[in-house]
């Protein structure tokens, strides 16, 4: 279990995980931010004394409405990931400075009705969106400052899928 006492470490990396859930096709989950024409995974920060399995349901249920009876976590990434955010849109006025996020991946498999999602379950939706897209569309079309982590945790996240279709089949 891994517990993170500050949000924002030393070096300025926010703690973060990203869930990428996908169906029983072997697609996956891909949200469009309110308001804008940007896409990407659930992602959300780890509170200080919350374990990042925690934060990952909990971002779940706040950002997608599933809760953990909804899925099952197939896998989690070996280590952080991390990516800087654009000098445009680093807050220098807020203390400690943050500069990027640190992430863990969750790999989820959706075992519920996809009727379950309600982007609308927090008082604050972070998404208007959603839909099921190819495994490769997400690392092509997110912002262009997470691409590599995109391209590096869903490579290393693959093969569990693979190893995820051996058992129902």
């Amino acid at each position: 279990m891994v517990r993170i006492r500050s949000q924002i470490d030393a070096d300025g990396f926010r703690a973060n995980v990203a869930i990428v859930l996908f169906n029983h096709e072997h697609r996956l989950f891909w949200a469009k931010r309110v308001g804008m024409d940007a896409w990407q995974f659930p992602q959300g920060g780890i509170r200080p004394d919350e374990s990042a399995e925690a934060a990952m349901f909990r971002e779940l249920y706040e950002e997608v409405g599933l809760l953990p009876e909804h899925v099952e976590v197939v896998g989690v990434s070996r280590d952080w990931f991390q990516y800087r955010l654009p000098k445009k849109y680093i807050r220098r006025h807020v203390r400690p400075l943050c500069i990027g996020q640190k992430q863990r991946w969750y790999l989820l498999k959706l075992t519920g009705d996809e009727s379950n999602v309600n982007l609308a379950s927090s008082r604050r939706p972070e998404f208007d969106h959603w839909r099921w897209v190819d495994f490769s569309e997400p690392a092509r079309s997110v912002v262009f400052f997470k691409r590599d982590v995109y391209k590096r945790a869903l490579a290393e996240l693959k093969p569990l899928m693979k190893v995820q279709s051996l058992y129902e089949g």
